[in-house]
């Protein structure tokens, strides 16, 4: 079975969740003066993960934002390429829409967990 766990919390599973592997080049990549690519890579398959959550309620969003707010945490996720996957990520700028003020529902959070 498919989970998301977040700083050791299984939080509620999202609508999306897509998973952008990506590449740190050191400064010196780039192009030479005749524009061939001179790449020299650090690091390859970093994780970006990019969730969105549909409608939740006021302690299953507390517990999520609860979960992403120390600088760096263990995230377990479905990986397309190993399976589930454990890193250790950050999170960025996070988004929380309120439905209905009075009711306490809120219309849904995203936000993006990128790999240290």
């Amino acid at each position: 079975m498919k989970t998301l766990t977040i700083n050791g919390v299984a939080v509620a599973a999202p609508v999306t969740l897509e998973v952008n592997l990506g590449d740190l080049d050191a400064e010196t990549s780039g192009r030479n003066v005749l524009g061939t690519m001179m790449r020299d890579r650090i690091a390859g398959g970093k994780r970006k993960i990019s969730l969105k959550w549909g409608p939740l309620s006021d302690s299953e969003i507390a517990a999520i934002l609860n979960a992403v707010s120390p600088v760096f945490f263990p995230v377990s996720y479905p990986d397309p390429i190993s399976g589930q996957k454990t890193i250790t990520a950050y999170v960025g700028d996070r988004s929380a829409a309120l439905l209905n003020y009075s009711m306490g529902k809120w219309l849904g959070l995203s936000f993006n967990l990128i790999e240290r």
